[in-house]
């Protein structure tokens, strides 16, 4: 866009919990800005109402993103501003927004970066885990067989990974890191900068029984941290390192063991359920 007169999109972080993270720069774009694309108009309300302002708003999410580009270029075109905001934090960190910037960008207009409140960063902040390399993963899938192969791929990366979960799925997490990651120290962040934050630390099985014994615990929104895996010494795992659990599958059912002695070897050698690993053995059998 070579218009001079042309409006710029700022690209604003909000709040993760508490409100008063907003920072003054962000709140004075919102104040101004012809129009504001939020992730859920209905939510941004509330902050909007904090702020004592009433921007016109529209909503843009994952399944009318696409249909928003052209509207808004042309909002912009005509020389207004506009403000990006998600539910919490700052867009496009697993929230909309990447279709719109991607087709602004490319367009010529001017994009603008507003930053602030971030889960990722804020849990890492205070988790105590190494952040001098660090992998973000966002939400693992829903579905139990497709998260696994996703924690898989996982198993040999040296750096932090950090996850998004919902209470919802939080119990199932931890069980498939306990099963394909073993006893990796995690840090959960839980309910960042809210009323009920919380850190919790201790390996999988460890906090499973935490949430078993107060189930208060597996409540509200997660930043899953856990400890990379040991880094190589002269090609091989630093002592104590965790068992590559599809390695050990493998060599098993190579030398002829059987899918049922297989999944009760690695019941016993890096923990989890005897019916996980029988099905996963009898996978890579039938895939070989």
């Amino acid at each position: 866009m070579s218009d001079a007169l042309a409006g710029s999109l700022y690209v604003v972080a909000t709040p993760i919990g508490n409100l008063d993270d907003l920072s003054p720069r962000a709140a004075a774009v919102l104040g101004r800005v012809a129009m504001v694309a939020a992730e859920d108009t209905r939510h941004s309300a509330r902050l909007m109402r904090h702020l004592g302002i009433s921007p016109k708003m529209v909503s843009l999410h994952d399944h009318n993103e696409g249909g928003r580009v052209s509207q808004l270029k042309d909002v912009l075109a005509g020389g207004a501003d506009v403000a990006l905001i998600s539910d919490a934090g700052t867009p496009l960190i697993s929230d909309p927004g990447y279709v719109l910037v991607r087709e602004l960008r490319a367009a010529g207009f001017r994009i603008v970066p507003v930053p602030g409140p971030c889960a990722l960063v804020t849990a890492l902040s205070a988790a105590g885990l190494p952040t001098d390399r660090f992998s973000f993963h966002g939400f693992l899938p829903a579905k139990g067989s497709a998260r696994r192969v996703r924690l898989e791929a996982l198993v040999k990366a040296t750096e932090t990974l950090v996850f998004y979960e919902s209470p919802h799925r939080i119990r199932d997490v931890l069980e498939d890191i306990a099963v394909l990651l073993g006893g990796r120290r995690i840090v959960l962040g839980r309910e960042l900068t809210k009323t009920f934050e919380t850190f919790l630390d201790g390996d999988a099985r460890a906090l499973l029984r935490l949430m078993e014994d107060d189930p208060d615990q597996a409540r509200g929104e997660f930043v899953v941290m856990v400890t990379g895996a040991p880094k190589l010494e002269n090609g091989a795992e630093v002592a104590g390192g965790d068992v590559d659990a599809e390695t050990l599958l493998k060599a098993l059912l190579a030398e002829g063991v059987g899918v049922k002695q297989t999944a009760a070897v690695a019941t016993r050698v890096l923990g989890g359920t005897k019916k996980s690993w029988y099905a996963q053995a009898q996978s890579l059998k039938d895939g070989a």
